[in-house]
């Protein structure tokens, strides 16, 4: 990358800082404070948060797909998600729907789809906690970064649950803290964590939470689960690795 690009590039993530920062988020609907958030940042989005939203081509490579297979991914945002596919999987799956709220992040999806001819994929514009397809219609469902942006998060879990087929596949790649005592098979986190992360996420509604991986291990048969920390970029809190969390788990049979 020469000495252009990189300036460039650090001119669209200091952009993107300056929004999360100083930007304040505004109005009186979930879809509205989500469109307040993301319409002044849209374009530089997936760069910014190629740094920041780790795992994602774990959780794509790792949820078991088949041809024909119908997938939805919930809080698609810009549909880069789809990219981290194996090489030929996404054009012998059935059905792809890119599910998100905000109309913004949207359009870029449906953008990305038509420039690279995904014929199988619709973008669909849906609140995750009302969203209601017709029960035990897909095969897997993927969430990356989604659960924490969704206050309700219980709900939109709920849905996808409905939603899947008996022996069908969730994936969840998200920030988290664990419970202060969690159970023996559980990463365990210190209390500057487990304080620390919630309050500098939560200036941007985002929403972590010790019950979600929990509530997750419950609903569904756990498949892979992978706890790890990574750094954050251009935080101030440069000692502290933010916790998140690999999550593949399959529907009961009955």
């Amino acid at each position: 990358m020469n000495s252009s690009s990189k300036l460039a590039k650090l001119w669209q993530d200091c952009k993107v800082l300056y929004c999360m920062a100083f930007m304040p988020i505004k109005g009186g609907t979930d879809a509205e404070r989500l469109e307040s958030f993301y319409k002044r940042q849209v374009d530089a989005y997936d760069q910014f948060r190629e740094k920041l939203l780790t795992g994602r081509d774990q959780l794509m490579t790792s949820i078991p797909l088949k041809e024909g297979d119908a997938l939805v991914d919930v809080g698609c945002g810009t549909g880069y998600n789809l990219t981290f596919l194996p090489e030929g999987v996404l054009s012998k799956l059935g059905k792809v729907t890119l599910l998100d709220l905000t109309e913004s992040m949207l359009k870029t999806a449906q953008e990305r789809a038509q420039k690279n001819h995904w014929d199988n994929v619709e973008v669909l514009r849906a609140d995750a906690t009302e969203w209601r397809p017709e029960k035990d219609s897909i095969d897997a469902a993927t969430l990356s970064y989604s659960l924490t942006m969704i206050p309700d998060w219980f709900a939109a879990i709920d849905r996808v649950y409905d939603a899947l087929k008996p022996g069908g596949y969730v994936g969840v790649v998200d920030f988290y803290i664990a419970r202060k005592y969690p159970s023996k098979e559980r990463m365990k986190q210190n209390f500057t964590t487990r304080w620390l992360w919630p309050i500098w996420f939560s200036f941007d509604n985002l929403f972590l939470s010790s019950d979600m991986l929990p509530y997750l291990s419950r609903k569904f048969e756990e498949v892979i689960l992978i706890e790890r920390a990574d750094r954050m970029p251009y935080c101030p809190f440069f000692w502290k690795k933010t916790p998140r969390f690999v999550f593949i788990g399959r529907k009961p049979l009955n």
